[in-house]
């Protein structure tokens, strides 16, 4: 358990499992382990099937040059690589479980038939350590979803496991015009006296790391763009814990998509910050409208630290829109 966490008579030993720190011993050397998460995962085609495989280990993962953590992950990334498929596609995919405990993967926010939903011990056995579970589903919908366990979900996702799921819709008059697109998917961590602790929001187990598509401030990454061009910004609450209040600088984004679902023209805001739940994903269109470095970061300054700690002028959930003329 974190030091400091109040432990009382009651705590069960459950409990403490839950919320041990993830061991030196389980942490697999022998994967090869990516240098940014979020990376494309192509798929085969089988049978009128897209086929993805993700593999759930443990490996050490950088969130910094010079720190590191014990992660559970997809395929040697944090975030898992970023399954992105069209609209009526026919999917399947092969979930191997490499962790020391049973896992699950839940496809956040799809429609598909009730065994597939990944519901740990409610809709299907728990994928055991050294077994492979296929979920298959039709891609009915399009915009941001994402995946994540949903077993042990307080551990194992706070620890890594989770990913990108991208659904492109089958008429391209419903992508919004843009020139860049960025995912921001956040993420909170706890580190102490070296070992991993899956973060929560207990006394004793609040995160003092915090990353934007697995890397904290400086190590996150700059967007390059041109004054006049639009940039396609899409929220991901894919940590546990927080609502992060995300906030561009130079000036007002326009909402136009939540949880996959695009916003009719009618019902499209302006705002310069917008509360990123965990779950909640918004899609918003920001104009590079003058040249300079402008940030986008969480507006809870303790979320913009590294450890309580500034480096290069932040930390944390925070990265730089880079325009140039």
């Amino acid at each position: 358990m974190p030091p400091g966490m109040i432990m009382t008579r009651t705590l069960s030993g459950e409990s403490m499992r839950d919320m041990r720190a993830v061991l030196p011993d389980e942490v697999n050397k022998n994967i090869t382990v990516q240098g940014q998460g979020d990376q494309p995962l192509e798929p085969t085609l089988e049978n009128g099937y897209k086929v993805f495989h993700l593999e759930a280990n443990v490996f050490k993962w950088n969130i910094l040059p010079n720190k590191s953590v014990d992660a559970y992950g997809f395929n040697g990334q944090v975030p898992g690589p970023r399954i992105r498929i069209k609209e009526g596609d026919h999917i399947k995919i092969n979930v191997t479980n490499h962790l020391p405990e049973p896992t699950t993967v839940h496809w956040h926010g799809l429609i598909l038939d009730n065994e597939m939903d990944g519901a740990g011990e409610i809709t299907q056995r728990p994928i055991q350590p050294g077994e492979t579970f296929t979920y298959t589903f039709d891609a009915v919908q399009s915009g941001m979803y994402f995946y994540h366990s949903h077993y042990a979900t307080d551990r194992q996702q706070s620890l890594g496991l989770y990913g990108m799921l991208m659904i492109d819709p089958k008429d391209k008059n419903q992508v919004p015009e843009h020139d860049v697109e960025a995912v921001v998917s956040l993420q909170e961590w706890l580190i102490r006296d070296g070992l991993t602790f899956p973060a929560m929001s207990m006394e004793g187990a609040f995160p003092n790391y915090f990353t934007i598509n697995g890397k904290s401030f400086p190590a996150t990454e700059t967007i390059k763009m041109k004054v006049g061009q639009k940039a396609l910004i899409r929220f991901v609450g894919s940590n546990n814990n927080f609502i992060h209040p995300m906030h561009i600088h130079g000036g007002p984004f326009e909402v136009i998509a939540q949880d996959g679902e695009p916003l009719p023209s009618s019902a499209r805001y302006k705002a310069d910050t917008v509360n990123v739940g965990p779950g909640q994903r918004f899609d918003v269109i920001w104009i590079a409208r003058k040249p300079g470095k402008w940030l986008i970061h969480c507006h809870i300054p303790h979320h913009t630290t590294n450890d309580n700690v500034e480096v290069q002028g932040g930390g944390g959930l925070m990265m730089i829109l880079d325009v140039s003329e």
